[in-house]
């Protein structure tokens, strides 16, 4: 039989003989007969319909495989399996390069006769898997649309739980590369058929799985804020967001304005690419959606992205005006676009060309619609009038077009005005309009407050005032595997090569962020700063190690060079070390622990305790600002405390502690007290400048750095409860504990603990107490005999080797200010300096200093203020007076740097040198880049808002009113306090910022 159909249906028999002769085949087909004649119909049948080349063969093997699935249900079943099935949808059915566009279809007919077969459990879970892959493979709309139509039908092959979400996603991505090939008039329908029935299955799925909905519409966003794609997504794409439920609208709009991971540039773009949507026919709700996320924008005052928006596509929202089937849409969107953008006339002169000729155009029309749209067209256009008052050149053809239509009241236009307003205050406008930016005086650059985040720019702020380490850091190379270190490298070139006057480190604090600290509250700065280099220390140390090896020093033997080389940066530049010590009282026994640490946390001693007269391993010394080199001979190393110069003998008692006295500053000629017989002594510090006295010496009921330092160093008594299990004498026992510095390090953290906790109150409370901070100090650290020798060699002294304390130098480099009276609030800045080598050009690096000159380099070093977006010139006068002038604000984490000399170590000296050679690094290429896009773009965002700026204000009241606190910084009021995210900054953040 099947070879009659075939005959009968490839014969040239006129249409309406073939037909005939069909129809006594299907009808013979309704009779019982054997198996394989049934396969061989269905065979035929099938063939017919996937290949068959005109609509005649394919209608014929429709009607056979309907009477056979109809009249022989199990050789249909058996024929209409699994494995057939997968073969069509991989394989497809015909020749190569000629496969069938007819397989859904097909599968479409067939499966109404397997419904309630035993397969049809197995047939769903292939389709529900293969229709998943088809729409991963991108589809053609016509196909999309057959998918749709297939799962409508049969919804049991809609695939289920993840994969369901996905295949929403994948078939969303679909309909972003529809595009209709043709612009006649049946093949558009066609398209907007076709879309509408895939839009029309994710509604379905949407309505059963509301779950589904979120992760759809977040893939919706991913397509239409690429900046990537090199063609614009489908417009296709409005037929889907039509389907989203209203009462999610407040809901998803909150979350994409708030979303810091989305850049200006992708809400730009995504919102640029829904206000195209307005042109989309079918859409509806679509004018809701973009004003919607538009007041979304407006709520959290990113204006930058609206104005650019507005700019860019309100003519394009206008035009539409002209089609009665989008009109009702664009119009909403455009009146609110018009009636927020209040800070300047510039969108609204765009339109005035085009304002004529459509009411012109709508007049003729003579429809309900058209009549409608003129009315709310004029009362817009009043409004706009009201509010760009003053151009009646311009405003003269369309005042003469639209004076036929009715003219609202004042009342309602500002009604309009203020309802649709950005912003109701007028001041708030000057955070997008603030004046004119420019780089500061200083040429350094600020942070921007993003919300409590002063803590975070003083750190910033003083480490990259840290010129050996910003150096480092910069001199990084590119693909270091050291992503928070790369993200600081970025930081600071953005810091010496932007053009702004602030940029924001929203990326860096989102990669430094400590995961117990609160988002948007105060922190401890200090905290951040041990969790901060703590994080770049271990990047390195595990594997992500890029250190820049310095050129090798002649002076570095192989054993220090070794111990330098296998240092991360962060130990390089902030490491030290140090030897705690305790000798129990009764055996004499020493146990001692060497620890590294980057900062030295400096309690304050009890108000009964006076330092100045205590004693100590040896005293911390505050000098001026002269040159200062070690002692000529390393034989006036100061002894450790605990050091035998020989072994006691028996029964003697073992030689007590060298107890020194503290120095501080002694007048001409006064000696430091006599130490014991085995130590030498220590050269006094010299008389300083009455000038540096006057700013570096504290008031003498007062605290200084000094005596911190010192009560740190001083030793502790271990007794009563706090006495030590000495394991020598098996038992407990009164000891004595000191802590020695045995290596300083290149930058040296000072820690004022401020902050501590009142039982009483159960609360942390802070020592609002003055210290003194010395410009310059002598730090003890602790020589070892190899040190020591090499220190003889270098001096080309044969003194033999021995163990004692050297005063090392440093400078003072930055101070982190804290204001306010506890550390869950208050306000954080910071004042810094370049604080390179000390030494003048000229001056001999030989051990042979010069005079210092009358005018002493560490006071003409320049100090800076930073305080978030505020840079400004400054003094040590203000460093050391701020506590004076304003009792809440005390200083509270210091920043030395070890001046080089012949005390300090090889490394020390080579990174100094290093800095003093090469000065500022190149940056790699990449980077450069960026930098340079980024100053090009702000120049060109200068002009513009130069531009737009002068153009406003000419069309603003000469109004006092309006200028107050314009031109007046939000930190100008005599006060330290908030961290709001503009603090110091007059809201630059909102504009000006860079989030990179």
């Amino acid at each position: 039989m099947d070879k009659i159909l075939e005959a009968v249906v490839m014969s040239s028999y006129p249409n309406n003989v073939k037909q005939g002769l069909v129809r006594r085949v299907i009808e013979a087909a309704k009779q019982p007969m054997d198996s394989e004649q049934c396969w061989s119909m269905l065979e035929l049948s099938t063939k017919l319909y996937l290949t068959g080349d005109t609509k005649y063969k394919r209608e014929i093997g429709k009607e056979v495989l309907e009477v056979y699935g109809h009249y022989h249900p199990e050789e249909f079943e058996e024929f209409f399996n699994v494995r057939f099935l997968l073969s069509l949808l991989q394989e497809g059915y015909g020749p190569l390069g000629k496969r069938s566009h007819y397989v859904l279809d097909y599968i479409q007919l067939g499966l109404q006769f397997v419904l309630e077969s035993p397969s049809a459990n197995s047939i769903f879970s292939l389709l529900r898997i293969e229709v998943l892959r088809k729409v991963c493979e991108r589809p053609s709309p016509k196909q999309c649309a057959k998918i749709s139509k297939l799962l409508t039908q049969h919804p049991q092959c809609i695939p289920t739980g993840k994969h369901q979400v996905l295949f929403c996603q994948q078939l969303i991505r679909c309909i972003g590369q529809f595009q209709c090939v043709s612009e006649g008039e049946e093949d558009i329908m066609e398209f907007l058929e076709q879309v509408n029935k895939v839009s029309g299955l994710l509604q379905r799925i949407w309505r059963t799985q509301t779950s589904a909905i979120l992760p759809s519409l977040k893939e919706l966003f991913t397509i239409i804020s690429s900046t990537e794609e090199q063609e614009a997504p489908s417009n296709a794409l409005a037929s889907v967001v039509q389907f989203v439920p209203l009462e999610l609208m407040d809901g998803v709009i909150r979350n994409l304005t708030n979303d810091d991971s989305i850049t200006d540039v992708q809400m730009m773009t995504a919102i640029g690419r829904m206000i195209d949507w307005v042109s989309w026919p079918l859409g509806k709700n679509i004018d809701k959606w973009i004003i919607a996320l538009l007041k979304g924008l407006a709520a959290v005052k990113k204006f930058s992205i609206l104005i650019e928006v507005t700019l860019s596509k309100i003519e394009k929202v206008f035009s539409k005006l002209l089609y009665p089937i989008v009109r009702e849409g664009a119009l909403s969107v455009l009146q609110y676009m018009l009636l927020s953008f209040q800070h300047s006339h510039e969108a609204f002169h765009l339109l005035l060309p085009h304002i004529p000729r459509l009411v012109a155009s709508l007049k003729k029309e003579d429809s309900n619609s058209a009549a409608s749209s003129l009315e709310q067209l004029a009362e817009l256009i009043h409004c706009m009038f009201f509010r760009f008052s003053g151009f009646p050149d311009l405003y003269e053809p369309v005042l003469e077009a639209v004076k036929a239509l009715p003219i609202p009241n004042e009342d309602r236009i500002k009604h309009l005005l203020g309802q649709n307003a950005w912003t109701s205050q007028k001041n708030e406008l000057a955070c997008f309009y603030p004046r004119l930016a420019s780089k500061s005086e200083t040429g350094k650059i600020g942070l921007i407050n993003l919300g409590n985040t002063c803590y975070m720019n003083s750190i910033i702020q003083s480490l990259f005032m840290a010129s050996d380490f910003r150096h480092s850091v910069l001199n990084l190379t590119e693909g270091n595997s050291q992503p928070l270190m790369t993200k600081l490298q970025w930081l600071f070139a953005f810091l010496e090569h932007s053009q702004r006057p602030a940029i924001s480190p929203e990326s860096f604090l989102s990669a430094s962020w400590p995961p117990w600290f609160t988002p948007g509250a105060q922190q401890d700065c200090s905290e951040y700063l041990k969790y901060l280099l703590d994080r770049l220390h271990e990047e390195e140390k595990t594997g992500k190690r890029i250190y820049q090896k310095l050129k090798e020093s002649s002076l570095m033997s192989q054993a220090v060079e070794h111990h330098y080389l296998n240092k991360t940066l962060i130990e390089k530049m902030f490491g030290g070390k140090m030897m705690t010590k305790i000798r129990c009282l009764k055996c004499l026994n020493v146990s001692s622990r060497e620890e590294a640490f980057t900062d030295l946390s400096l309690a304050f001693p009890p108000p009964d305790r006076h330092v100045r007269g205590s004693t100590s391993v040896l005293p911390v010394e505050e000098i001026g600002p002269q040159f200062i080199e070690p002692p000529e001979n390393p034989s006036q190393l100061t002894g450790s405390p605990w050091i035998r110069r020989k072994p006691p003998m028996a029964g003697e008692p073992a030689a007590p502690p060298m107890l020194v006295e503290t120095l501080g500053f002694q007048e001409h000629g006064e000696q430091a007290n006599p130490l014991s017989s085995d130590a030498v002594g220590v050269d006094a510090a010299k008389d300083p400048p009455s000038a540096f006295g006057e700013q570096a010496c504290a008031p003498k009921d007062s605290r200084s750095v000094l005596d911190l330092i010192n009560y740190f160093l001083s030793p502790e008594r271990l007794t009563a409860e706090n006495k030590y299990h000495c394991e020598k004498c098996a038992s407990l026992q009164d000891a004595e504990k000191v802590a020695e510095l045995t290596e300083g390090p290149h930058y040296l953290i000072l820690t004022l603990l401020r902050f501590s906790f009142d039982p009483r109150t159960m609360k942390r409370k802070k020592i609002l107490d003055n210290v003194s901070i010395p410009v310059v100090l002598k730090l003890p650290v602790l020589v070892s005999p190899e040190e020591t020798e090499d220190v003889c060699q270098r001096e080309k002294d044969r003194a033999g080797p021995e163990s004692g304390f050297m005063s090392v130098v440093y400078d003072l480099c930055s101070v982190v200010v804290h204001s306010g009276i506890s550390s869950e609030s208050g306000h954080y800045y910071c004042y810094s300096r370049e604080c390179t080598d000390t030494v003048p050009h000229g001056q001999p690096r030989d051990g042979t200093p010069k005079p210092a000159s009358d005018k002493q380099l560490d006071f003409e070093i320049q100090w800076y203020l930073f305080n978030d977006t505020r840079v400004s010139f400054s003094s040590f006068e203000s460093v050391s007076n701020v506590t004076s002038f304003f009792p809440k604000d005390t200083a509270y984490v210091l920043f030395y740097r070890q001046r080089p000399g012949r005390q300090s170590c090889p490394l020390h000296e080579a990174l100094a040198e290093a800095g003093r050679l090469h000065g500022e690094p190149s940056l790699h290429k990449d980077l450069m880049e960026a930098i340079s896009k980024d100053n090009i773009l702000y120049l060109q965002e200068q002009e513009k808002e130069a531009r737009n700026r002068a153009a406003y204000i000419s069309a603003l009241p000469k109004s006092p009113l309006w200028w107050r606190d314009f031109d007046r910084d939000k930190d100008d009021d005599n006060s330290s306090g908030g961290c709001s995210p503009a603090a110091g900054g007059g809201g630059s953040g909102s504009f000006h910022g860079l989030v990179f």
